[in-house]
């Protein structure tokens, strides 16, 4: 029986009240500077445009993000100072796996951020149990995901909604990039007023769910069910309500990656056992070390 909780849905309510939809305003042509050429795609905290800098005529990516929709008073300045701090944050970040951030701004109270312009598919598009990679691929995709990881946290930046939806890859020349770096952060202070939970609950580590503390580790977490989703295309914990969700997520262990998918490597079991752990303190140690153990388990040939 299919998950009803989409395994795509953003946004959900802990109170059992979905929020709307955001970004839906249409704008006039441009947002600061940028000129507007097309829409890409909308998520829970804004859309994302094709835009043109006309200072420089270089084509980006923009992510707007309509602050005064979202917040008020106090809460929009906090919003605004937070915005611009992990904007500077994870611009500072320059990793091959990593979406390079050119310009941050402000415009009518929306914030946007203008970012490279990518080629390719989000990784969603290979979770589909008839179109999922070869695992060797797989394999090296999400070890290079993990590399970036490991440098954004030598960096003391936390992506917090590590997910397929998030990267980007381009099959042709293998590019492959981690986007939206500094957004779930953002929302940090939209929770504790609407007790909502912004994110993809199905990719949440057991700490994020609860509103402990988000560390490296919380990443590591998001993506190993990211990679579980890609080399079996299931997820490995599913639920019909949210509250039963979180329930497994915190206190139920993982099935059995191979009992998913018996033809991977020996030995990726013992990997997302670590990967996969409940407490932080009891999962694997780093990105760089989720990288090596992947690697020593990929197929010779690459299949």
């Amino acid at each position: 029986m299919r998950n009803t909780l989409d395994e795509t849905q953003e946004v959900t309510s802990v109170g059992g009240r979905p929020r709307p939809a955001a970004g839906a305003a249409v704008f006039p042509g441009h947002l600061g500077r940028y000129q507007i050429v097309g829409e890409l795609g909308k998520g829970a905290m804004g859309g994302v445009y094709r835009a043109r800098d006309p200072r420089i005529n270089r084509e980006v990516a923009l992510k707007a993000i309509p602050l005064a929709a979202e917040f008020e008073g106090r809460d929009l300045e906090d919003a605004r100072t937070k915005f611009f701090r992990e904007a500077e944050m994870a611009g500072r970040l320059s990793h091959p796996h990593i979406v390079t951030i050119h310009d941050a701004g402000e415009d009518h109270g929306t914030a946007y951020i203008a970012m490279e312009l990518l080629r390719g598919r989000h990784l969603v598009e290979y979770t589909d149990p008839a179109r999922l990679l070869p695992v060797g691929v797989a394999l090296e995709l999400v070890a290079c995901l993990a590399d970036a990881l490991h440098y954004a946290h030598g960096q003391h930046v936390v992506h917090r909604d590590i997910k397929p939806a998030n990267v980007m890859f381009d099959a042709a020349n293998g590019e492959l990039k981690i986007t939206d770096f500094g957004i779930a952060r953002l929302t940090d202070s939209n929770r504790t007023r609407t007790g909502i939970v912004l994110g993809t609950p199905s990719f949440m580590s057991p700490e994020q769910l609860q509103g402990r503390a988000v560390t490296g580790s919380s990443d590591l977490f998001s993506l190993a069910v990211t990679a579980c989703q890609l080399l079996t295309g299931q997820l490995p914990f599913r639920a019909d309500s949210m509250p039963a969700l979180m329930i497994k997520i915190a206190h139920e262990p993982h099935p059995p990656i191979r009992a998913m998918r018996p033809d991977l490597p020996a030995g990726l079991d013992a990997v997302f056992d670590r990967a996969l752990a409940k407490s932080p303190a009891d999962r694997i140690e780093s990105g760089a070390a989720l990288a090596a153990a992947l690697r020593d388990l990929k197929p010779a040939d690459g299949a």
